[in-house]
């Protein structure tokens, strides 16, 4: 059966009970379509690989712990899903790992009736009706999982097991640790800045659902999704050099302000088919990056404040532009290049870099209380290093202002600097 998105296409034997091929990558499944759902906006899920000793792995081995799909009930929805992932390899390195996880959200897609969207703990698998009629249950993802990483990735791994929660407290458990390693992760990067490498780096993971959509990642710009950094991008050109993350040299700099250059331009230009002909790495207004379906974040102008407005994919609520995620995402998924609108990872917000080119951090004037105090210190470090220490208390959320006319009056109130900024349009 086919398999691989970025590799010609190979017939693959994997043991499931569906039709198994890159075509049923971006097939959606409906509401009325729909079996269970694991994760999701309400949900809580995970998928962490990690490489362990040759001893702690038995090839072949998956183990699901608390009740499988024909346990859970018809139409489940938002149920709790740890895909837990142990490889053995004598050539694997730390840095693969989270290379190799990413590869969850391609593998899974290639199942059809199955959809899987999102990374690390903010991640979505849906199983149709008629996959579930057809004999699919939990285990199959680590069929999928043991037979592709061995197909794709068998130069550096040579054992794969796989680990399936399925009740909530063990998932809030393996998620506690979990996001310690994201977060030693996510550190590796700290003291490198775009100026200090010669080289970029693309993301195309998710052109099976945005084909003109480019991602390109810089030290100091994670990718939109939150789950590849600069490093991850590298360590995964050397692991598969004709893969999705290709190195693009800077070259001349058309406009270092907001991060325009010529070499990534004609990359982009070249890898959206021609639809994007130009990007600023640092602009939200300027030609600013094109978003998939998997951003972590949204930032969107509200000119009426002179300031920008970021909501996470976890909120819920209405913001004050009247919109809430889901109809902000419409503006800008699906590859879209919207000036004023910009898809973006949680970490993003904290960089020297974010939206550079019209101020910077002091433009935010909306966030939501939980990623505020989701990004915590970090955020005031933030603040501090750019001489507005009191700018965390100067940043509305949902508790202070709702609608365009509350956050008006909020930010005259507390002064934010964005009032004193040269207009954003």
């Amino acid at each position: 059966m086919p398999g691989s998105l970025f590799k010609k296409i190979s017939l693959v034997n994997i043991d499931i009970p569906l039709p198994y091929s890159s075509a049923f990558e971006g097939e959606r499944i409906s509401e009325k379509d729909l079996r269970v759902e694991f994760g999701g906006k309400k949900g809580l899920a995970l998928e962490f690989l990690t490489s362990k000793s040759e001893d702690e792995v038995e090839d072949g081995k998956i183990k699901i712990i608390g009740p499988d799909i024909e346990q859970l009930g018809l139409g489940g929805r938002s149920l709790p899903l740890a895909v837990i992932v142990d490889v053995y390899g004598r050539k694997m390195q730390k840095d693969f790992e989270p290379i190799l996880e990413r590869q969850i959200h391609r593998f899974v897609n290639c199942a059809q009736g199955l959809t899987h969207t999102g990374q690390r703990q903010m991640n979505l698998i849906r199983v149709s009706h008629e996959a579930y009629r057809n004999g699919f249950r939990l285990k199959h993802i680590g069929v999928i999982l043991h037979a592709m990483l061995h197909q794709e990735y068998g130069a550096i791994v040579d054992k794969v097991q796989v680990r399936l929660y399925t009740k909530k407290e063990a998932v809030k458990k393996l998620l506690i640790a979990a996001k310690k390693v994201f977060d030693q992760r996510d550190e590796r990067l700290n003291g490198m800045t775009d100026e200090s490498v010669d080289t970029y780096y693309s993301c195309l993971i998710c052109q099976s659902f945005t084909p003109n959509h480019v991602c390109v990642i810089t030290p100091e710009r994670i990718g939109i999704c939150g789950a590849y950094s600069w490093l991850d991008a590298k360590a995964s050109f050397e692991v598969t050099p004709t893969g999705p993350n290709q190195p693009i040299l800077k070259g001349k700099a058309l406009n270092k302000r907001l991060g325009q250059w010529k070499s990534v331009n004609e990359f982009v230009s070249s890898k959206s088919s021609k639809v994007i002909e130009k990007v600023s790495l640092y602009s939200l207004i300027n030609f600013p990056q094109s978003s998939c379906g998997y951003f972590e974040c949204i930032i969107a102008i509200i000119p009426e404040v002179n300031g920008v407005m970021v909501a996470h994919r976890n909120y819920s609520g209405l913001t004050p532009s009247g919109m809430d995620f889901v109809a902000l995402a419409g503006l800008v998924e699906r590859g879209a290049q919207t000036p004023g609108f910009l898809g973006a990872s949680k970490l993003y917000i904290l960089s020297k870099k974010f939206i550079s080119a019209e101020g910077g951090l002091k433009r935010l004037v909306w966030m939501p209380k939980e990623l505020k105090e989701l990004l915590g210190d970090k955020l005031k470090k933030a603040a501090q290093d750019i001489g507005e220490p009191d700018l965390l208390e100067q940043i509305a959320d949902e508790g202070v202002a709702n609608t365009l006319e509350e956050l008006v009056s909020f930010v005259k109130k507390v002064k934010h600097p964005t009032i004193f900024m040269e207009s954003l349009i």
